[in-house]
């Protein structure tokens, strides 16, 4: 199964398939962006035959003035998805940190460490934190199919214990017995 994490974001939207990695930015403004966002996932997803995705829920704790704009492009790229007919699992941010440190209060840079130190990975520049997240959600995705690239210690693959992944593995099991 082809899958898809995503960081969403206004500024720098993490997209990670097949372990590989981007950042999505738009330099418009308002609803405009929300569409060049939404286009440039579409190709994206299309280009690589995407089957499913894992998308960082919101975070309750972000700033009120940009909490409406994220709800926003959560909502485009959510009807994205549903369009495609690609099933997604909202995954809350502590458990992607859980999962990558053990601690699911860890900041990004613990995070982008421990993937690191675990994976041999190296995550850099100016959106490395974006990538990292959509590469960790996207692991995940794996890990809870059963087809998880790396080995995680049991305290981090609890984090995958509170997330509704049944859409994802719904649609393997079907895409399976084909």
């Amino acid at each position: 199964m082809k899958l898809v994490g995503l960081d969403l974001s206004l500024t720098s939207t993490g997209v990670s398939s097949d372990g590989k990695t981007l950042a999505i930015s738009s330099k418009l403004k308002e609803t405009e962006r929300l569409i060049d966002i939404r286009n440039q996932l579409d190709v994206l997803i299309g280009d690589v035959g995407v089957e499913g995705a894992v998308i960082e829920g919101y975070a309750f704790s972000a700033r009120n003035s940009q909490a409406h704009k994220i709800g926003e492009l959560g909502g485009v790229v959510r009807v994205l998805l549903h369009e495609r007919n690609i099933p997604f699992v909202n995954v809350p941010p502590t458990n992607r940190a859980k999962f990558a440190t053990g601690r699911g209060n860890a900041s990004k840079a613990e995070v982008i460490s421990a993937v690191s130190a675990r994976t041999g990975l190296i995550w850099s520049g100016k959106s490395a934190d974006d990538e990292c997240d959509a590469w960790l959600l996207e692991e995940m995705g794996l890990q809870a199919l059963g087809i998880g690239r790396y080995s995680w210690p049991e305290a981090n693959m609890s984090a995958l214990k509170n997330v509704e992944w049944s859409p994802l593995q719904e649609r393997f099991i079907v895409d399976e017995a084909r």
